[in-house]
């Protein structure tokens, strides 16, 4: 009647099929998530401070936009053109200071960072208030 000696077989396609859908929705759902932290920057603090001489370029970025090297002012889209006729009244082994507004965009002090290093200025550093 039985025949014990047949052995049973496991059928694991269901199993896989149901892993391949949850592995599709994972896939789809993972770059929907966003995470974000907030991130407050630091004012800086007074145990280094650094002093600028006249020979120091300071490029100086406000909160529109606007980049500013001693008497000239240009928007960002006008700094690197600008930056290259500038270049010449600077030694590049002159120290390059930036300042920033704290209410501009990441990129844009990127950009000018950048910039800067593009054009030969190899001691670029971001100065801070206070």
């Amino acid at each position: 009647m039985y025949n014990y000696d047949e052995k049973p077989e496991l059928n694991i396609t269901p199993l896989v099929d149901i892993m391949l859908v949850l592995l599709a929705i994972l896939m789809v759902t993972t770059p929907a998530i966003i995470y974000e932290e907030q991130i407050l920057l630091p004012d800086g603090s007074q145990k280094q401070s650094s002093n600028n001489t006249k020979q120091d370029m300071i490029v100086r970025v406000d909160a529109k936009g606007v980049v500013h090297i001693n008497n000239s002012s240009m928007s960002l889209a006008e700094f690197p053109d600008n930056l290259t006729l500038l270049s010449s009244q600077y030694s590049l082994n002159s120290p390059v200071y930036i300042q920033a507004d704290k209410n501009l965009v990441y990129n844009d002090v990127m950009f000018v960072l950048k910039t800067l290093k593009k054009a030969g200025f190899i001691k670029v550093a971001l100065q801070t208030a206070g």
